[in-house]
C-alpha cells in the first residue's frame, strides 16, 4: 500500500512539473536578445553576493545543528 502511494506521488509532481512552465509565452516578432551592456536578468549583478549570502548561511547552520548534536 505504502509503495502505491509513493508511485502516485511521485507520478503527480512528476506531471506537474512537466505541465508547469514558468515562462511567459513569446510575444513573437522584435526577437532580439540583450544588448552588449546590459545584463540578461536583474539578478547577475548579485551572484557573487548571494554566493556569499549562501556560504555565511551553511556555516550558520551547520555550527547550529552541530551544537544540537542530531
Amino acid at each position: 500500500m505504502k509503495t502505491t502511494v509513493n508511485k502516485l506521488v511521485y507520478a503527480f509532481f512528476f506531471l506537474s512539473v512537466l505541465l508547469i512552465n514558468a515562462q511567459p509565452p513569446d510575444p513573437g516578432g522584435g526577437g532580439g536578445g540583450t544588448g552588449p551592456g546590459n545584463p540578461a536578468s536583474p539578478i547577475d549583478m548579485y551572484v557573487y553576493v548571494l554566493g556569499a549570502i549562501a556560504l555565511l548561511f551553511v556555516v550558520f547552520f551547520a555550527k547550529k545543528y552541530k551544537i544540537q548534536k542530531i
